[in-house]
């Protein structure tokens, strides 16, 4: 015969009970949970997916930029802008979107068309796109990247160097640039003079 008072056999009994329940629960508490966790995975993983997506269209917008830059198709290269986008460098500055970024690149470069400089002929300068960094935030992003020019003006090398800051938007399911910055960060040296050739 169990001598213990009834208080102590209530609570063991109460133990009992609550221990039963415990054991029969988790199957249905860890199926739960299971699934919370599955959603936030496929969650986080869409998110990331995104993401990069993302990040890779900006990337083909700052290449296809230089391209057409490249090519003086700027036709190509004024589409890249959103409809209130702007450029600054060192030509000056324009906004307006891209009618007005197409008029003002045409007006002090040339070319325009489609295709290869001046109308054909093959590219004798072009830019190198490098050390690209772009964070994204929702609809909006920001870039920076650097730009190298590579002429044969002074003899064959790099005359100018510098950086690109950029502030992006996604507008009609597309990246453009909202706002290109730019900057002139290394210039070539003069070329040395040709010395005169001596008489005789």
């Amino acid at each position: 015969m169990d001598t213990r008072p009834f208080s102590q056999r209530r609570c063991q009994i109460g133990a009992i009970v609550v221990l039963a329940a415990v054991i029969a629960l988790p199957p249905v508490w860890i199926e739960a949970q299971q699934s919370r966790q599955a959603a936030m995975t496929i969650e986080a993983l869409a998110a990331k997916v995104k993401q990069l997506e993302d990040t890779k269209e900006i990337t083909d917008v700052l290449i296809a930029y230089g391209t057409a830059l490249d090519s003086r198709d700027f036709t190509a290269y004024s589409s890249l802008f959103a409809k209130d986008g702007s450029w600054s460098g060192g030509m000056g500055s324009v906004s307006g979107g891209p009618k007005a970024i197409y008029d003002f690149m045409t007006s002090r470069i040339g070319g325009g068309g489609r295709g290869r400089q001046g109308g054909g002929r093959p590219a004798t300068t072009y830019h190198i796109m490098s050390n690209f960094k772009i964070d994204v935030n929702g609809d909006m992003a920001t870039a920076s990247s650097r730009w190298t020019f590579v002429s044969a003006a002074r003899g064959p090398g790099i005359q100018i160097a510098g950086r690109y800051e950029d502030t992006l938007v996604r507008e009609d399911g597309h990246w453009k640039f909202k706002a290109r910055q730019a900057f002139n960060d290394v210039t070539a040296p003069a070329a040395a003079p040709v010395p005169a050739a001596s008489g005789r």
